[in-house]
């Protein structure tokens, strides 16, 4: 997985420890265990992200999905079993996020 620099990059100056958490110790070291795949990882922090609706963090995760090897099937049916539990507006709003991840698929 490529170094995760957006703690630093957008709040590096502002707040220097939480840009340390977020790039180093989160996707550092958490994602860096391989107890789980970043394949795996990428499906949970989605559906947990879905279910809280947290839409623009949502959109990155998405991305970083895609790069994870998250398939447009996989995301597909992710979405779908979901929508039954975290509601169907979210999933509405997901879906219309992960066809433009997706698009090219």
């Amino acid at each position: 997985m490529k170094k995760i620099t957006a703690g630093r990059d957008n709040l590096g100056e502002f707040a220097p420890d939480f840009a340390h958490y977020n790039d180093d110790v989160l996707f550092g070291e958490v994602w860096a265990n391989p107890v789980l795949a970043p394949h795996e990882r990428s499906l949970i922090t989605i559906s947990a992200l879905m279910a809280q609706g947290l839409f623009p963090q949502l959109e990155s995760h998405f991305k970083m999905g895609k790069e994870n090897g998250v398939t447009k099937d996989e995301i597909i049916a992710l979405i779908t079993q979901l929508a039954f539990y975290t509601g169907w507006p979210k999933a509405w709003s997901a879906f219309n996020l992960a066809k433009e991840i997706w698009k090219e698929d």
